[in-house]
């Protein structure tokens, strides 16, 4: 390791330039739906695609979003809209589509059949949270023999059970804005009611269904939206039709 304070650590996912939609490269898309703006849980649901049509390859699946619900984020699409976006604390989960990074985990390998980039946490990681830190919403690798002031609490989660596998969502990344929102992933959900801070929480084999399926090469996102603004964007941002996704009206 060079012998900096901390060192920055490339992302193995390529993100894609921003568009108005899903990227044309994107194969695998996870979509979820929220109720409302202020819906906390909701379903998601994994969709592959082969030329132009998505097929579902997998039954919805209930999740829990951030506690307040939803706001516009930062990613390939939903950061020019107009209404309320996601800020640092808000408790909301980001809405838009995103590209997917990594998989960070406690594990040294990753589950029988996945094949996708991953990175595995020690006590020398962090998540910078705090938009007054340079690199915010950033993973970095400190010098143990030299950890920096704030180290301490931006510390990545050690031996939490709910961070055992995640997935990085690219919320606000390219670049960071400072307290447009940080640390959002898919995790593992401390209970069927435990509402998270902006990540998208499941059941642990849930998770580890996802992770079995993602391919790099596939280049997968994330899309996320209440159902009436999924029904009103679907076609413009190349999406599944809303009675696949389960955003289709009653």
């Amino acid at each position: 390791m060079r012998p900096f304070a901390f060192v920055l650590l490339c992302l193995a996912a390529v993100v894609p330039a921003r568009a108005a939609g899903v990227p044309p490269d994107c194969r695998q898309l996870i979509v979820g739906i929220a109720g409302t703006w202020d819906s906390n849980v909701g379903h998601i649901r994994c969709f592959e695609r082969d030329g132009k049509n998505w097929m579902p390859v997998s039954a919805p699946q209930r999740v829990l979003f951030g506690a307040n619900g939803l706001a516009w984020g930062v990613g390939v699409a939903g950061q020019n809209e107009p209404g309320l976006h996601k800020a640092e604390s808000d408790k909301r989960a980001p809405a838009g589509i995103f590209a997917l990074g990594r998989i960070y985990t406690y594990e040294t390998a990753l589950p029988a059949g996945a094949d996708y980039p991953f990175y595995t946490v020690t006590s020398a990681d962090a998540w910078i949270e705090d938009p007054a830190l340079p690199h915010y919403n950033e993973h970095v690798r400190i010098d143990p023999a030299n950890p920096p002031p704030w180290f301490r609490k931006q510390q990545m989660k050690q031996d939490d059970f709910a961070h055992h596998w995640k997935i990085e969502i690219r919320h606000n990344a390219d670049p960071p804005r400072p307290g447009a929102g940080s640390a959002i992933f898919f995790h593992i959900q401390r209970g069927p009611n435990k509402h998270s801070s902006g990540c998208t929480t499941m059941p642990e084999p849930a998770l580890l269904s996802i992770i079995r399926w993602l391919r790099a090469d596939a280049h997968p996102h994330y899309a996320l939206l209440p159902a009436a603004e999924y029904r009103a964007k679907w076609k413009a941002w190349g999406l599944p039709p809303p009675v696949l996704a389960g955003a289709a009206d009653d």
